[in-house]
């Protein structure tokens, strides 16, 4: 006869409610996993308690990344969470759907495949793995034509524009490339084509070009960046590519603006990253690069394994992961189709200008972000001598929304934004709702002592008229200084970092 080993206590902790049991009085373990088990109803009561105090996902007004998706797109990813995407030769119907996302998404771009053609690409987890296999490819292409030109291939260089994502300069640091970023200005800032095109230089391996800043979500003209590189090729002799980061933008621009020219369209453009998990409409955790052809991947960079069952090419940086992400994404491809995704985008587009006219009308932001690009919306305070954006990004916590406040790079950092991030998800109510609440905000403000130093700027209507030209110059530069110093106050009391967009 079976005897069994729990004691009565134990049996009926397992039967008492969680918050009548010795579990809630016990401090978490934080640095070591405890030496006793407990209930599974009370583990999962207390790490969902404790996620209470996570920000509401919707809310989250500073990402990118999706935060919702049908139900029946839910049950397939519950259905497939236990799927090692690497195991190919056991799941070959996912290792399928991949290639078919990577076929749509060549198509989409317009990479010169025929119909029947199998396109070059691979799923990733997120864009930023995208860049590094991109930017690796560059890397070895370049190194492998200037050995066989005997020339010297130990320092690559990249050309970005200083508003590139973090990620470009984790490729740079970790694979020991140079970055070489055009400095933005006040009232511009994205990369300029022209100034890009003069830092490109022998040992250039691309120019990397952004569909969608993370900073206002204009896109880059890369067409015209085309255009300037191809001339300078010509003149060189050199084949610099240029490489499109559309993490944002690749899932808008072909449905609001399919005659706007910056994929494959472009001859220079060899490759394209786009994240799946952003306009994509998919969780956290999926990134796509296509290559325009096979000669735009060398060979080196893949890998044949075959003690899973079969022979598997693979070139990524990682090796087990989930397969639900691109199941959910190939859901989303096939479930919205072209009309799909287009009706999502114009209503994110309406959105936008809803809050961008809600912003306007208050009369206290100048509106930065641009009417052509990734639904956004930025905006800097006219004044910012009582209080700045930070503070405001700060209150709005109050009412659950999260939006990020940052300064610009080099050479803007004296701007400093707020930026709403304009998803599937954020309706039309929602965006008079935060207007209303940013309005609250500010009145509130305005009634309390300012906690920044103030240093006066003043200059008489007469004084501007009777000005010659330097006065004004003078004048320019102060209100630049003063701006600089209320933020760099503002960070050394708020603990700020220059930039958290993402």
């Amino acid at each position: 006869m079976a005897l069994t080993t729990t004691s009565i206590r134990e049996s009926e902790e397992s039967l008492h409610c969680t918050f009548a049991s010795r579990y809630v009085q016990e401090p978490l373990p934080k640095f070591k996993i405890p030496k006793k088990s407990m209930p599974k109803e009370a583990a999962f009561q207390i790490v969902n308690d404790e996620l209470m105090l996570d920000g509401n996902p919707r809310l989250n007004l500073a990402s990118f990344v999706s935060t919702w998706m049908e139900p029946e797109c839910d049950k397939l990813i519950m259905s497939s969470i236990n799927k090692n995407y690497v195991d190919m030769d056991e799941y070959p119907v996912t290792t399928e759907l991949q290639n078919r996302c990577v076929n749509m998404l060549a198509h989409l771009f317009h990479a010169p495949v025929g119909d029947d053609e199998t396109a070059v690409g691979v799923g990733t987890v997120g864009s930023s793995e995208a860049i590094m296999l991109a930017g690796l490819a560059f890397k070895r292409k370049w190194q492998a034509k200037r050995k066989a030109e005997g020339k010297p291939f130990d320092k690559p260089n990249i050309v970005t524009g200083a508003n590139v994502q973090i990620c470009w300069e984790k490729f740079a640091r970790y694979f020991e490339v140079e970055l070489k970023e055009v400095k933005l200005k006040e009232g511009y800032y994205v990369m300029d084509p022209a100034k890009a095109v003069e830092m490109v230089d022998e040992n250039t391996i691309c120019v990397a070009a952004i569909l969608g800043s993370t900073l206002t979500g204009e896109f880059e003209d890369v067409k015209l960046l085309n255009e300037l590189l191809t001339k300078k090729n010509k003149e060189t002799g050199w084949d610099t590519p240029i490489h499109v980061d559309a993490a944002s933008g690749g899932f808008i621009a072909p449905f609001l603006w399919p005659d706007l020219e910056w994929d494959f369209r472009l001859p220079l453009v060899k490759s394209i990253n786009v994240s799946g998990h952003k306009y994509g409409l998919v969780y956290a955790g999926i990134g796509w690069v296509i290559w325009r052809s096979k000669e735009d991947l060398p060979d080196e960079l893949v890998f044949h394994i075959n003690y899973l069952g079969s022979d598997q090419p693979t070139f990524t940086l990682n090796f087990s992961k989930g397969s639900y992400q691109i199941i959910a994404q190939y859901y989303q491809l096939i479930r919205l189709g072209f009309e799909g995704y287009k009706d999502v985008m114009e209503n994110c587009l309406a959105n936008t200008k809803v809050l961008t006219e809600g912003i306007t009308k208050m009369g206290r932001f100048d509106i930065v972000s641009k009417d052509v690009g990734v639904p956004v919306v930025a905006f800097s305070l006219r004044d910012s001598s009582k209080y700045t954006v930070f503070e405001v990004s700060e209150h709005l916590r109050r009412f659950g929304w999260i939006v990020p406040a940052y300064t610009m790079p080099p050479d803007a950092e004296h701007i400093a934004v707020l930026r709403v991030v304009i998803r599937e998800d954020f309706s039309h109510n929602l965006a008079e709702r935060l207007v209303s609440d940013i309005e609250k905000i500010l009145t509130e403000l305005d009634t309390q002592p300012s906690r920044l130093p103030t240093k006066a700027v003043r200059i008489t209507a007469e004084e501007v008229r009777n000005d010659k030209g330097d006065g004004l110059h003078q004048f320019h530069m102060d209100t630049v200084e003063t701006q600089k110093d209320i933020i760099k106050h503002w960070r050394k009391i708020a603990g700020k970092k220059t930039s958290g967009v993402c």
